[in-house]
């Protein structure tokens, strides 16, 4: 009897990981949908998104931390400097390398697009979820950060 009681757990528990996992990947669709067109690569987005969090650095750091090929990381930098989301500055202390960073006017379309996915997120909490609903799921993100930090 409690191998049934923990088969029939284990089994909604099975389905309830499946149900979540495609519940936000349909929701992560959804919120890059709003992204403005001609929005960047997933491989720009990483890149770019790590300088933000970082700040400069150089591109063999970056091919490191991407896990790519320094020759594959200069390319993408190049595009990105190119599209003037990135410049380079030479170190100081050792000037066969540069240090990459993100430009005023990329930090200006990264904000612009977070904007417009939170505004798109707000109108559908708005207008899909009840107020008791809203708390609900105020109260189920700090279990979905635990789940993410795991």
């Amino acid at each position: 009897m409690a191998r049934a009681l923990e088969t029939a757990k284990g089994s909604r528990l099975s389905t309830l990981a499946g149900e979540l996992r495609v519940s936000i990947g349909k929701l992560t669709r959804r919120v890059r949908e709003q992204a403005h067109p001609g929005d960047f690569t997933s491989a720009q987005k990483s890149i770019l998104h790590r300088l933000e969090r970082d700040g400069p650095v150089t591109v063999s750091s970056l091919a490191r931390a991407e896990s790519v090929r320094p020759q594959s990381m200069r390319l993408t930098v190049a595009s990105l400097e190119k599209l003037g989301l990135v410049s380079g500055e030479q170190d100081p202390a050792d000037g066969r390398q540069t240090f990459f960073s993100l430009t005023a006017a990329c930090r200006e379309t990264l904000r612009r697009s977070r904007a417009a996915r939170e505004d798109w997120l707000l109108r559908a909490l708005q207008a899909q979820l009840a107020p008791h609903e809203r708390e609900q799921l105020a109260e189920a993100i700090g279990l979905l950060n635990r789940l993410a930090d795991f």
